[in-house]
């Protein structure tokens, strides 16, 4: 089992000294949400049976690749995860640059945590139309991968049209840092199945859980691709046999919250990293 946190959970004058905590106590990763801007004025959550954002429009919002470069630095084993990046409301190049930057400066420690967005109004700010994001969000994946992978790419489709360009230096993991699928619905799946690496959903229980992580072993077979998709969930799981639990249902990373309040992280996580993450890591090893 894989130990994450996430940033978004916490005040961001601590980020820093959390996450070289993490780092220093064996968390596998850190994930850092992510938003281009927040209207004033909107509606709908990801959240299941909710009305309205789960964030007012105010909160502080960092660009995502430039904080975790900075975080980057001052670390040595974790990687780093977007959760999720809107990839859909920037033009590949950008989105691919961020990217192998990323990787090359922290040596090879990203995840791209990608999304397709819940937020109408944040793809209206922008000038974009929200109910074709799928297609623009799964054209600039492609793109994206064929940046990392070929030597020259030139493309013309729906929404990006280019002639030939070079994208150089590739990123350092190879033939592309892992990509985790956000979302819960049929297109999320096809994409974690299809393209991705990983799948981390946000409104699915853990007893929901084996019967996508089956859907996603079927659709990925259908596709001709080996392996498996990895899962990541929410929770905390309180003891070895609830990690135990977690994993039968066939979760592979759970992004934790051993803390009520900002200021308690640190001890949360030095706490938890006691009683939970390096108990798994020694069972596992035994």
């Amino acid at each position: 089992m894989k130990f994450a946190i996430s940033l978004g959970m916490l005040n961001p004058r601590i980020w820093p000294e959390v996450t070289q905590e993490a780092d220093r106590l064996g968390y596998e990763s850190v994930w850092l949400p992510e938003h281009l801007v927040f209207p004033v004025q909107a509606e709908g959550s990801p959240f299941h049976g909710a009305d309205h954002p789960p964030v007012p429009a105010d909160v502080p919002v960092f660009d995502a690749f430039t904080y975790l470069g900075f975080l980057a630095g001052r670390t040595e084993r974790v990687r780093f995860s977007t959760h999720v990046y809107n990839i859909g409301l920037r033009h590949p190049f950008v989105s691919a640059r961020a990217v192998a930057t990323l990787d090359i400066v922290s040596g090879g420690r990203v995840l791209f945590g990608i999304g397709a967005s819940w937020l109408r109004a944040e793809w209206e700010a922008v000038g974009f139309d929200f109910d074709s994001r799928g297609r623009r969000v799964d054209e600039a994946i492609d793109v994206c991968r064929r940046l990392w992978t070929e030597p020259v790419i030139e493309h013309h489709g729906e929404f990006f049209d280019f002639g030939p360009v070079m994208f150089e230096p590739k990123p350092l993991q190879q033939p592309h840092p892992p990509l985790v699928i956000g979302g819960d619905g049929p297109a999320a799946l096809r994409r974690a199945a299809t393209v991705g690496d990983g799948w981390v959903p946000m409104n699915h229980t853990l007893e929901q859980i084996p019967s996508k992580a089956a859907r996603l072993a079927a659709l990925r077979a259908a596709a001709g691709r080996v392996g498996r998709v990895e899962i990541t969930i929410g929770g905390t799981p309180a003891d070895l046999d609830d990690v135990a639990r977690y994993a039968d249902a066939g979760i592979d990373r759970v992004i934790v919250r051993p803390w009520q309040r900002s200021r308690d992280a640190i001890e949360g996580l030095r706490r938890y990293a006691d009683e939970v993450v390096r108990p798994s890591a020694t069972a596992l090893a035994g």
